[in-house]
C-alpha cells in the first residue's frame, strides 16, 4: 500500500470517526437539544445543496472573495515594489502601513457598512482590506532581499532599472509574494463570510445569519459544514497553485521529497 493511499484511507477514517462522535454527543444530549444529531444534519446539507439559492449564495460569496483577494494582488504587489525599490515611498509609507498593519478587517466593517451600505461591494472592499497589507509587506520584503550579487551583476550588463526590476527582482521576490497570496486566499473567504454574517451583504453569511436568527440548529451547522469544505478546497486550490508557480524553489523540492 503506497503512503498516499494509506493517507488517504486515514483521512476518511478520521472523517468517519468524528461524525460517529458527533453522533453519539447528540444523542446523550451533553449540549441539550442545541446540537443536532449528525445524520440529521447531513440529511439538512443534502437537501441545502440541491437548492438554487443556496448555489447562487455559494457564487456571491466565492465573488466576493475572489475580487476583493484579486484588488489586494494588485495593490499589495504593485506597492510593495514600489515600498521595496524607491527609499522615498518606504518612508512616507512606513507608518499608514504600521498603523493599518494590526487592524483587523472585522474592525472597519461598521465604516464599511454606512459607505457601501449591505451590498456585495462591501464585502469585496472589506476582503480587499483584510489581505492587502499582508501582500504588500511580504512583497517589499522579497524585493528588499534580492541578492545584492545578482543585481551587481544586472548593473554590469548594463541593465536598466526596469529590466533588473523584471528579470532580477521579480523572479528573487517571487516566492515570498506567491506564498503572500495562498496565505490570503482562505483570509479573503473568511473576511467575505463575516461581512456577509454581520454587514449583511449577500452570501452563504446571509443565509447562516437567517438560519440562526430562526434557531434552525440543523441549518445552521449544514451551512457551516459547507463553508468548511470551501475554506478546504480554497486551500486546496492554493497551495496547488503555489507549487504549480514556484516547483523551482527547494521548499517546494524538499516538500515533494516528504
Amino acid at each position: 500500500m503506497s503512503d498516499r493511499t494509506q493517507k488517504i484511507l486515514f483521512g476518511a477514517g478520521g472523517v468517519v470517526g468524528s461524525l460517529l462522535l458527533w453522533q453519539l454527543i447528540a444523542s446523550m444530549q451533553l449540549f441539550g437539544e442545541s446540537l443536532p444529531a449528525a445524520v440529521d444534519t447531513l440529511m439538512r446539507f443534502g437537501e441545502i445543496m440541491v437548492s438554487p439559492d443556496t448555489w447562487v449564495a455559494t457564487g456571491e460569496t466565492m465573488l466576493t472573495a475572489v475580487l476583493g483577494l484579486a484588488i489586494a494582488i494588485v495593490i499589495g504587489v504593485v506597492v510593495g515594489i514600489l515600498v521595496g525599490t524607491v527609499p522615498l515611498i518606504e518612508h512616507a509609507t512606513r507608518v499608514p502601513i504600521e498603523f493599518l498593519k494590526p487592524i483587523p478587517a472585522i474592525v472597519v466593517l461598521p465604516v464599511a457598512v454606512l459607505v457601501f451600505g449591505p451590498k456585495l461591494q462591501m464585502g469585496i472592499f472589506l476582503a480587499a482590506f483584510g489581505c492587502t497589507i499582508q501582500i504588500l509587506m511580504q512583497t517589499a520584503n522579497g524585493v528588499l532581499n534580492t541578492d545584492p550579487v545578482a543585481l551587481d551583476t544586472a548593473r554590469s550588463y548594463r541593465m536598466g532599472r526596469l529590466e533588473r526590476l523584471i528579470r532580477v527582482v521579480l523572479p528573487s521576490a517571487n516566492p515570498e509574494i506567491v506564498s503572500a497570496i495562498r496565505i490570503g486566499a482562505p483570509t479573503a473567504l473568511v473576511v467575505a463570510i463575516v461581512a456577509e454574517l454581520f454587514g449583511g451583504a449577500p452570501g452563504l453569511g446571509q443565509q447562516l445569519y437567517k438560519a440562526m436568527k430562526i434557531v434552525d440548529s440543523e441549518g445552521v451547522f449544514a451551512i457551516v459544514l459547507l463553508l468548511g469544505i470551501l475554506g478546504l478546497l480554497v486551500l486546496w486550490v492554493s497551495a496547488a497553485a503555489e507549487r504549480r508557480i514556484i516547483h523551482w524553489h527547494p521548499s517546494m523540492r524538499e516538500e515533494r521529497r516528504s
